[in-house]
């Protein structure tokens, strides 16, 4: 049997965080979104795993790459599908844990669920759990 994931969506437009959220939900997955860098930060260091992040770059009151960094450099890793417009500058959205770079429109949320399931899946038949819980670094 597949275990739900847990996803964060972090996008500054409600109306996009809500909609991934309630089409990603209804595949059983557990949501929670981030509105800011804060509560992006804030959330990959709490003590719950976060299975995968759906993230646009262009958050209120972050730093991009300061952010990007900290989400590069979080052990463990943490997989990011960066769903942008990435016609802007596609290659600012270059890290090591990125599973995907899906541009926003339309139809952008079937390529979201397809990366989800295949997460999923690969959790699934390597038997993978949870994570270990996590430590916020120094500084």
């Amino acid at each position: 049997m597949k275990r739900p994931l847990h996803i964060l969506i972090a996008d500054r437009n409600p109306h996009v965080r809500e909609f991934i959220k309630r089409e990603a939900a209804a595949d059983g997955h557990r949501i929670d979104a981030a509105e800011n860098g804060r509560e992006l930060l804030r959330w990959i260091y709490r003590d719950e795993t976060i299975d995968l992040i759906i993230l646009d770059p262009d958050l209120p009151d972050a730093q991009e790459s300061s952010m990007l960094a900290r989400l590069q450099d979080r052990l463990p890793c943490i997989p990011v599908v960066f769903h942008a417009f990435l016609s802007d500058d596609p290659n600012r959205l270059n890290i090591i844990n990125a599973v995907a770079y899906i541009e926003k429109g339309a139809r952008s949320i079937e390529q979201i669920k397809t990366i989800i399931a295949e997460i999923q899946e690969r959790r699934t038949a390597a038997g993978t759990d949870r994570s270990p819980k996590r430590k916020e670094p120094d500084g």
